[in-house]
């Protein structure tokens, strides 16, 4: 079995890659995946793109991101946003569209009203979602970023909206580096896995000390505290069998060749969790 088989690089590892080099260097690989980012693909352009990979031969596993409910006064923007992002999922041939749900709301302390706010929006998207066939991947982010990013921090409370909604429409992303610290997340998994609702899998490590601002702090595979191996084993345990994205927001990783840094990811997913 070829050990890259269910191997996805999301574009953000490797952010300093024009699209047509990822794609040239994913296909000299062997990488059979990717997970895009709407900013490069808007601006390399949606056709385009959804040209580019599809002629390659590769698989486009996610899109990232929509979300970010609670950052506008006026929720109908945002849904408007992100009903333009589900509208290029399907167009770059994706089920999947990763939200990331978005913090307190501006001038706010109240973290039960933003989860309300995210579950109000999720229930708008949901049908349209599911009538151009894509899924709502709702991902937890770790607590340090529940002020400005995320008010969804543990697997439990993503699902307790997902399960609000068909899992053919809503569910969850698994990703490593920001669930591995809670001891609920193996049962969560599981709980996922059952109802069919992990629709997306992510890697990262995580090291120590952290970077000031805390947001390309990620580690490569293998140089950090998580057991990416048994986070495989668990996920897939759960009924799991689609792709695996590596995602890494580090800004030495980024000042580095891209092409070397995607072969050095592709090796590290070899090495510590194929």
């Amino acid at each position: 079995m070829n050990p890259l088989a269910r191997f996805s690089i999301n574009q953000m590892t490797v952010r300093q890659l024009s699209l047509p080099e990822l794609v040239e260097n994913c296909v000299r690989l062997g990488v059979p995946g990717v997970g895009l980012w709407r900013e490069p693909v808007a601006e390399y352009g949606l056709e385009p793109t959804a040209k580019l990979v599809r002629d390659a031969g590769l698989t486009v596993t996610s899109l990232c991101r929509g979300g970010f409910f609670t950052a506008a006064e006026s929720l109908a923007e945002v849904l408007d946003d992100n009903r333009a992002a589900i509208d290029e999922a399907a167009a770059l041939g994706t089920d999947t569209l990763v939200l990331v749900s978005g913090g307190l709301a501006p001038g706010s302390r109240d973290l039960t009203a933003a989860r309300a706010r995210i579950t109000e929006a999720i229930a708008e998207l949901a049908p349209y979602a599911g009538e151009r066939g894509v899924r709502l991947a709702i991902e937890p982010l770790h607590p340090m970023y529940a002020a400005d990013r995320c008010a969804v921090s543990t697997l439990d409370q993503a699902l307790e909206i997902a399960e609000r909604f068909p899992a053919s429409q809503v569910g969850v992303v698994v990703d490593t580096y920001h669930v591995w610290w809670d001891d609920r997340a193996p049962a969560a998994v599981a709980r996922a896995g059952a109802a069919g609702r992990i629709h997306a899998f992510q890697l990262a490590d995580w090291t120590t000390p952290l970077p000031a601002g805390v947001l390309n702090g990620r580690g490569r595979l293998g140089d950090g505290a998580i057991d990416l191996r048994s986070w495989r084993t668990l996920v897939e345990a759960a009924g799991y069998t689609g792709p695996i994205e590596v995602e890494l927001f580090n800004d030495e990783l980024w000042s580095r060749d891209g092409a070397e840094v995607l072969e050095e990811t592709a090796a590290g997913f070899v090495r510590e969790v194929g």
